[in-house]
Order: structure tokens, then sequence, then C-alpha cells
């Protein structure tokens, strides 16, 4: 009986350490097949060309092929659902922003907790919010904005690339902290906003500058004010939307996150691969001729980012009255 039940121990340890070892190996192998990285958004829009700038190099570090995956839809959140219901095993990743990684789960039930279901690797580029307005506007600079569109009433409004976005809910904090009543019109997307310019139908727009380039090469809009507390070489020329609305800040954030469980060191493999990615020459230059700022950071400062984020935009969100139940 004793011989029966050492010969069951010795077992025992001889297959929890075999797991061990090969979990251990697997993990010491990653990766050993191609990497997925969802986009939850449609092929050619901001998140997938900034994702798809930092593909080349991370397929380079890693020695794998990088293959991007658009899952667009809901907002984002079909596609990053998606990555959280994938194995753990950093085969699979989402390329996020600030809208399915903070906003979207502030106003509507999402099928996933970004805090709980989701591990942060590395943000991968920081972009503030530029107001642009009308080419036709007679403000020249964001102080006669702010004037004439406090004069004006109701009769002004701002587009957003649709309800719920942050360039919806950054209008909406300018309107409150600035005390204008700024009219807010929805758009499906940037290109039916963009429309809206040129047709002379809109005032302004909270834009980023990789999605407004198009709008301000094409001569519909200009330029006025920029969301980071004080002045960027970012957005060079332009002043600080704070300098006239103290407090004002708005910057969508942009970065890859695993799905919950991924182990440790193959989480760090991926670090890994985003900071050499995002501090080659080539993805900066790219980064900084749309106005991003490529900026790669620790996991912990990614996540804080995302707190922040749920912070400042669950109360606009409330205090605005805006859902998407």
């Amino acid at each position: 009986m004793a011989r029966s039940r050492r010969l069951i121990l010795a077992a025992t340890a001889a297959a929890g350490f075999m797991f061990i070892t090969g979990t251990s190996m697997a993990q010491d192998a990653y990766p050993s097949k191609p990497i997925r990285i969802v986009v939850p958004y449609a092929a050619g829009g901001s998140t997938d060309q900034l994702a798809r700038a930092i593909q080349q190099p991370m397929q380079e570090f890693l020695k794998q092929p990088v293959i991007i995956d658009n899952k667009p839809g809901a907002g984002g959140a079909i596609g990053t659902e998606n990555v959280v219901k994938s194995a753990p095993d950093g085969y699979t990743l989402v390329f996020g922003n600030s809208g399915p990684n903070a906003i979207l789960p502030l106003l509507r039930k999402t099928p996933y907790d970004p805090l709980k279901d989701l591990r942060p690797i590395s943000t991968v580029a920081i972009t503030p919010m530029i107001l642009a307005v009308s080419a036709q506007s007679p403000a020249k600079n964001l102080k006669e904005f702010v004037a004439l569109a406090k004069a004006s009433g109701t009769d002004w409004n701002f587009g957003s690339v649709g309800n719920g976005s942050l360039s919806h809910l950054t209008g909406e904090y300018f309107n409150t902290l600035s005390g204008l009543k700024l009219q807010h019109i929805p758009y499906n997307g940037g290109a039916p906003m963009m429309t809206a310019f040129a047709g002379g139908q809109l005032q302004a727009a909270f834009v980023t500058g990789l999605d407004g380039a198009a709008m301000l090469a094409g001569g519909r809009v200009k330029y006025v004010g920029v969301g980071t507390l004080k002045r960027t070489d970012v957005v060079p020329g332009l002043p600080a939307i704070a300098e006239e609305v103290p407090g004002f800040r708005s910057v969508a954030g942009f970065g890859v996150l695993a799905p919950s469980g991924v182990p440790d060191a193959v989480a760090a493999k991926v670090h890994e691969a985003v900071v050499h990615a995002t501090a080659r020459p080539e993805v900066r230059k790219m980064f900084s001729e749309r106005l991003i700022e490529a900026r790669s950071s620790t996991p912990q400062e990614l996540e804080q980012m995302i707190r922040d984020e749920m912070a400042q935009w669950g109360e606009v969100a409330k205090r605005s009255n805006i859902r998407l139940d």
C-alpha cells in the first residue's frame, strides 16, 4: 500500500513538472506562429492606418508574420469582443483606441469590461483633438471663434463622426466649459462630415490630425485650437484651447491590448515588440506628419490612461445625458 502510494505521488509530481516545463517552453518559444492584431474598425480609417504602421516593424522584431484583421462594427465592440474571447496566448491582440477601450462601455452595455477582460500592453500613439472651423468662418482665431459663437446663441453647431464618439463628447465638454450652446449634428463617419463642411452646413468639429488632414488640405476647414492643456509641438503654431477655455483637454489614445490571462513572459515579449516598432524613425515620421505623437508606455501607464479617460468622459456623458442604449 505504502509503495503504491509512493508511486502515485511520484507520477503526480512528474506530470506536474512536465506541465510546468511544457508551459515554460511554450512561453520561451513565443512566438512560434503568426500573430493576429484585430483592428475593430474598417480598413483605411485612422486606427487601421496606425496599426498598419507598426505591423512591419513588429513582424521583423518577432520574426513571425503579423496580420492585421479588420473587424468593424458596434463602435469597436465587435472586434474587441473577438479578442476578449480568444485564447490568452499572445497570438490575438487588439489595436484599440479611446472609443472601445474607455468611452463605449460608459454609454451602453458591452460584452466585455476593458479593465477586467483586457491586459494592457503599451500605448502606440497619442493625438490631441483639434478644433476645426469652416474655412468660410469669419473667425480668424480661437479667441474670435469663442466670441462669435457666444454671440450666436444656439445658431451655431458642431459636427461629430457619430453619437457617443470622442468628437461628440469633446464638443459637449467644450460647450460646458466655455458656456457655449453649439448644437450637435452627428454624421456617420468622417466623410459625410467633410461633405457637410464643404457645403457650409457646419461651423465647427473636433477632429484628429489624421481625420482632418483631407479637409485641411482641401481648404474646407482651418484649425484654431488644440486640445492639450498647453501648446504642443505635435500641432505646431496652434494655441491650446485651454488658453481661452481654462481646463479644457481632449486627447485620443491608441494602444495594444491582449486578452486577460496572457502569461507574463508573452506579454513582456509583445511589449518589447510594440516599443521597438513605435521607436522606429519611419513610424515616428509618419505619425508626426499626421499630427500624432508616437508614444509607447508601460502596461501600467496604459491602464491608468484608460481609467483617466473613463473618469473624464463618464462625467461628460452623465452631465450631457449621452447614452447609446
